[in-house]
């Protein structure tokens, strides 16, 4: 496939602007998602890092939805033509507390469109700048990036995965299931067929199971963080998906300060095989 650069960065520069309300429902779903025991949310309540992805959802009409579940291929992304799309990572920054009941606006910009043609071929890189304000401002500073790639070849080699870090001072263990992935997927309306549909996942995408959401598992770092500090406040996160998770083991969900005043921490999280699948850092006030 010939990939048409010039044409796709004539997106770079392009921006929308969606407004919303940081509701309660989706909040308290994420937490019972989560499995916390008893988290009345109320309005006031602090969104808790990433919990902003559960908003400003992506409402497409049903015609205009392709057949990976993702919506079909223009609009504000760029037209990649590229069958596989990715959310590789993220950095962010997070300036002030967002709260329930607070009305919010994210205004999204294309950053950058790159093409690079490595082992398994053409890749293609969007990085999209958001920018989530309250009346008071921004609050939070996103940059997201996306990738775009074949379907892995038939022959094709699997990458050898680096081993995770060891020493962690706090680890989960994660045994994710359809209804795990399917509540995620309905909170953040990601219609993304490899998180719930297992013959679509494995016979079209090559995955060996259904793929572990790379949101999800980002949330799930800073969730674990949440648990053990409870009374810090986050104030960058970044993290990097190195390889999919999937359904058909459990996973570590892992961190450990890195820090002598403990405000740098590293979090990872481990395949059940000792393999590094996400890393991530977050900084604390």
């Amino acid at each position: 496939m010939t990939i048409d650069l010039a044409h796709l960065q004539k997106w770079i520069g392009r921006s929308e602007r969606v407004s919303d309300t940081l509701t309660l429902t989706p909040m308290a779903a994420l937490a019972a998602t989560l499995d916390h025991d008893g988290l009345p949310v109320a309005p006031g309540d602090a969104l808790p890092p990433l919990w902003h992805w559960l908003y400003f959802l992506p409402v497409h009409r049903q015609s205009l939805i392709g057949p990976d579940g993702h919506p079909k291929r223009g609009g504000f992304l760029p037209p990649v033509e590229l069958p596989r799309r990715m959310w590789a990572g993220s950095q962010l920054a997070f300036s002030r507390t967002l709260r329930a009941g607070d009305a919010v606006t994210r205004l999204s910009t294309i950053e950058d469109v790159t093409h690079k043609h490595g082992r398994s071929g053409d890749l293609v890189f969007v990085k999209v700048l958001h920018e989530i304000s309250d009346a008071a401002g921004v609050a939070i500073t996103e940059r997201q990036d996306i990738v775009y790639r074949d379907h892995p070849a038939a022959n094709e080699e699997s990458p050898v995965l680096r081993l995770a870090p060891e020493g962690a001072q706090w680890t989960r263990e994660i045994r994710p299931d359809p209804v795990l992935l399917f509540r995620y997927s309905a909170l953040t309306l990601n219609g993304h067929r490899i998180h719930y549909d297992r013959p679509y996942a494995t016979e079209q995408e090559g995955y060996q199971g259904l793929v572990v959401h790379g949101p999800l598992l980002a949330t799930l770092l800073l969730d674990l963080l949440r648990r053990e500090r409870p009374q810090e406040a986050v104030t960058a996160f970044s993290f990097r998906a190195m390889s999919p998770v999937i359904d058909t083991s459990p996973f570590f969900v892992c961190g450990r300060p890195e820090s002598e005043e403990g405000k740098t921490v590293k979090l990872w999280i481990a395949g059940s095989d000792g393999t590094l699948r996400m890393e991530a850092n977050a900084v604390l006030a």
